[in-house]
């Protein structure tokens, strides 16, 4: 019943890849330790099939002795629960299902096919359509996986077949409602959704034809037919761009509004702060703090002030908002920021966190009002060590709301009379100093590909332009990284915080980290061989990559034609960041310890990092590591399905924009090669479209091992980085795609 053709089977270079680094320390355990860390577990739950350990039992089954070892094992029991790999009974664990078979997260493809992953293994499974049963994108299945072919070739993946839905991930759909006479359907926005979802015709709820809606999965008996479902929300014409940018985000699961109760108590949380309240606090309201945000913000999560210091060092103080204060466990409040776990910044809207009440107003510091904050004070001398500091619950009174192109212009020079001029420059020569510090000790600057779309009233796009990082933007970064690090190294210095005992020995009280890991091998082999094609040597310990040899490659390409290309596949090369209670450290930024502690409005875990803070200065005993280990597994994941929303709602303006411009002509830069056709960044747009090998005017043969395609009997050729001219034959808004064409073709 779908109404749209079989979408085309291209997988593209994401314009828009976003980079979190991070660094372990030498010893840190590594993913191919996680992944054997996985299957002990299962190999020791397996063998006492009829009894339910708790996860201290499991750990002494295993010979887990030493605390950092054992943080990590609760962060991959806890992955491992969340994706229904072991049952929790209480607070026992056992082993989940038929050994024989594998659990994994089914992803459909538009055209079909579809990948089971292995949530036990880095191995994923090929599974054609018609043995996917009533299982839909996003599922959690068990399947039954198919020998290896003796004559499998290198790569080729196992096949699969779905046994059983462990977990219908996919309980509602947003799309575009339809009616055809007696039958109604919702066609999804998402194409990995295979199929359109019925609709009876006492179930519509009052949608017409054209809407965008969100529709309900109840009923999916049989493959060959459609799911059966009800409307449960209209969202608006399909015409409309704002409708079009919210139906985006809904279909992948980001929640727009918050429930009637959790307004209802926002809306009750008075505004002025109790006399007895600033009473107890830090008193900063003297010092000459700023926010510096952007022109449009209005969640302030952080401010700042710099002093000089009698013996030349600087007092720099980062005072946090402190939403902790306001938003109490249990809360309903508390559990949707929960649930939510990131605010969501689409192209043209933020769909935050914590009602407006809480995230604007309230626990937001904003300029010329008292507020409440978590400050850190820290001393910090010419050289840019960190000598002393205290962590403090403090009322602050912010003197000036600088937007990011104000403190520029300071910076430059600009308003040298303003009375914030000089504290803003002051700020700068420090963060000056922290930047290259961090560079010369190993970290990875990627530097920043982003685009702003403008949009009119409408929400229609009229113009797109790169962001540009200044210095104003590195200011506020560096001194976020120097509060976040100086935190995390706070909980791991045992001379700071009472300790905690475990197997007679004294151990860093549990927290949450913000970690990546060191790159996957073959990957960075992969990388390796990719820049060689272009004359750049990426050097290999070990079998993998140093970050500061990883850091000199995107030295050396940077203004080069193949600067972008070489940035995104390295990009893809790295792990992703993510948090966790067992520390691993943060390869790109090259810090040992590192968490997440500076923006509690818009992120769930810096606000549990608040709690924590306050839980070991008042002397109360460890948290739960179990449960901060499932908290972190659940912001990771929430934090992507974000970041996943936020790309795509650009690249519906971006497309949405360049319709505007079929039949023109724009210089590009070839960002991919495949066998089917060349995809090209326009350089003015910031868009990719693909020119299809079709359209070609030769008859071209795609070589692997340089990335090239080459016409046989012109003889020209095609590699990322080439400088290319292009015109825009055609476009799909609904698909977001763009078909381009070489001027010469």
């Amino acid at each position: 019943m779908r109404t749209s053709a079989v979408k085309r089977a291209l997988l593209s270079v994401d314009a828009s890849l976003h980079y979190l680094p991070s660094r372990p320390d030498a010893d840190a355990i590594t993913k191919t330790q996680a992944n054997s860390l996985r299957q002990d577990i299962l190999e020791f739950l397996r063998e006492h099939p009829n009894t339910a350990h708790r996860s201290h039992e499991i750990s002494e089954g295993l010979g887990i002795e030493d605390n950092e070892t054992y943080l990590q094992f609760c962060d991959v029991l806890a992955e491992m629960t969340a994706q229904k790999l072991v049952k929790r009974e209480g607070r026992k664990y056992k082993a989940k299902g038929e050994t024989r078979h594998r659990t994994g997260i089914l992803s459909c493809h538009p055209q079909g096919y579809g990948f089971v992953q292995a949530v036990d293994s880095e191995e994923e499974f090929f599974i054609r359509e018609p043995h996917m049963g009533e299982a839909l994108h996003g599922d959690l299945v068990r399947v039954a996986v198919a020998a290896r072919p003796a004559d499998a070739g290198k790569g080729k993946k196992r096949e699969c077949e779905v046994l059983e839905i462990v977990e219908r991930r996919c309980t509602q759909v947003v799309g575009t409602f339809h009616q055809r006479a007696d039958v109604a359907f919702v066609e999804p926005d998402d194409q990995r959704i295979l199929q359109d979802v019925y609709v009876a015709p006492d179930a519509v709820g009052g949608a017409k034809d054209g809407e965008k809606v969100v529709v309900s999965i109840d009923r999916f008996d049989d493959r060959k037919a459609s799911p059966e479902g009800r409307i449960l929300r209209v969202i608006g014409s399909a015409d409309d761009p704002k409708v079009r940018v919210l139906s985006l985000a809904m279909s992948m699961n980001v929640k727009a509004d918050f429930p009637d109760e959790v307004e209802v108590e926002a809306e009750e949380i008075p505004v002025a702060i109790p006399d007895a309240e600033i009473e107890r606090r830090r008193d900063l309201r003297e010092k000459p703090i700023f926010t510096i945000d952007p022109v449009d913000a209005k969640d302030f999560d952080d401010a700042i002030h710099i002093e000089r210091l009698d013996n030349s060092n600087y007092e720099v103080g980062v005072h946090i908002a402190d939403v902790s204060h306001y938003v109490q466990p249990d809360s309903a409040i508390d559990e949707e920021a929960l649930e939510r776990a990131t605010s969501v910044y689409l192209v043209d809207r933020t769909i935050p966190m914590l009602p407006e009440k809480l995230s604007n107003k309230v626990c937001s510091l904003r300029p010329h009002e008292d507020k409440l904050a978590f400050s850190i004070l820290m001393e910090v001398n010419p050289q840019g060590d960190v000598v002393d500091y205290e962590i403090c619950e403090s009322v602050i009174h912010s003197k000036e709301r600088l937007t990011y192109d104000r403190a520029q212009d300071y910076i430059e020079g600009g308003y040298p009379d303003d009375k914030m001029a000089s504290e803003v420059v002051q700020a700068n020569r420090l963060t000056k100093t922290l930047t290259r510090r961090r560079m010369q000790e190993g970290a990875i600057d990627f530097g920043s590909d982003e685009v702003n779309v403008i949009l009119d009233e409408d929400g229609t796009p009229t113009n797109i332009i790169r962001k540009e990082r200044t210095r104003a933007n590195r200011l506020v970064e560096e001194l976020m990284l120097l509060a976040n690090r100086t935190v995390a190294q706070h909980i791991a210095d045992p001379t700071h915080l009472k300790r905690h005992r475990t197997n007679g020995e004294d151990e860093p009280l549990p927290f949450i980290y913000r970690v990546h890991d060191t790159p996957d091998g073959e990957q960075i082999r992969q990388l390796a061989e990719y820049v060689r094609v272009f004359g750049h040597e990426l050097p290999l310990t070990d079998g993998n990559v140093q970050s500061s040899d990883l850091g000199d490659l995107i030295d050396a390409v940077q203004d080069q034609p193949e600067e972008q290309v070489i940035v995104r596949a390295a990009l893809q090369a790295m792990s992703k960041a993510k948090y966790a209670v067992g520390n691993i450290g943060h390869y790109g930024l090259g810090f040992n310890h590192y968490t997440h502690f500076t923006s509690p409005i818009r992120r769930y875990p810096d606000l549990i990092v608040h709690r924590l803070l306050k839980r070991y200065a008042r002397g109360e005993g460890p948290a739960d590591v179990e449960e901060l280990a499932a908290r972190c597994e659940h912001c990771s994941e929430q934090e992507r399905n974000a970041e996943e929303a936020e790309r795509e709602s650009v690249k519906l303006k971006q497309v949405e924009y360049v319709k505007n411009h079929v039949g023109d002509t724009f210089d590009g830069v070839v960002s991919g090669v495949t066998k089917f056709g060349v995809f090209v960044e326009i350089t003015d747009l910031l868009v990719e479209g693909l020119v299809h090998v079709r359209e070609m005017d030769d008859y071209y043969t795609y070589d692997e091992s340089t990335y090239t395609l080459r016409g046989e009997s012109n003889g020209k050729t095609y590699r990322p980085g080439d400088s290319v001219t292009v015109k825009v034959a055609s476009v799909s808004v609904e698909d977001r795609e763009i078909d381009l064409l070489f001027e010469e073709d």
